[in-house]
């Protein structure tokens, strides 16, 4: 009975001793997507609707 106990005692304490690690973390670099449309072409598209509806009523 006592070597039972002594062997989970053992087995505990073995488990815990190597449950963590020291090694720092490894944190992935954070992906930035930069934008590649421009101001200019919201822009665009209104000012050819105006034009077409200009064309329209002339």
């Amino acid at each position: 009975m006592k070597k039972i106990v002594l062997a989970a005692a053992f087995s505990l304490g073995a488990t815990a001793a190597m449950a963590g690690n020291v090694a720092e973390p490894v944190m992935e670099p954070e992906v930035i997507q930069e934008d590649t449309s421009s101001s200019s072409t919201g822009l665009i598209v209104p000012i050819l609707v105006l034009l077409a509806v200009y064309a329209a009523t002339r």
